[in-house]
């Protein structure tokens, strides 16, 4: 029997320019049927996306899965509504614990497919400065021009 790669839907690019990123995790998440087949077509957008811990649960805000079109007109759909997130009980004090006294953030960095579950990769976060978001190729040539200027 030949086992299924994991195939990644959609990757934040956002998060890893804007965040120096420390710790990941990797949770499962609680959908509804129209939204597993949106995500199968690709439709779903993970900018801004955050992780709240509440109640001991693990909640992801903003992922925008959008409806297909097909989708039966009786069922009211929100694709910005919040999604359970399946994780242990450890991560969810590690989490919490990084998110209430370090001043992190957790973000969503990627969903995929594992097997025929959808995943949810999670990382701990510190936002990064203006100065960090700059290119480094940029700063390699500054200070080698400025080397050559001294020699």
């Amino acid at each position: 029997m030949s086992q299924q790669v994991s195939k990644t839907i959609i990757t934040n690019k956002k998060a890893k320019f804007d965040y120096e990123l420390t710790e990941t995790f990797e949770a499962g998440l609680v959908l509804e049927g129209w939204e597993v087949k949106s995500l199968r077509e690709g439709q779903v957008s993970l900018r801004e996306s955050f992780v709240v811990i509440k109640d001991f649960e693990g909640w992801l805000h903003n992922v925008n899965i959008s409806p297909l079109i097909s989708k039966s007109t009786h069922y009211k759909s929100t694709p910005t509504r919040m999604r359970k997130l399946l994780l242990n009980t450890n991560e969810i004090k590690k989490i919490k614990v990084h998110i209430e006294q370090k001043g992190l953030t957790c973000v969503c960095l990627s969903m995929y497919w594992k097997r025929h579950l959808v995943k949810c990769q999670l990382a701990l976060a510190r936002g990064k400065s203006n100065l960090d978001k700059r290119d480094y190729k940029f700063l390699a040539q500054k200070q080698s021009g400025e080397e050559k200027m001294t020699e």
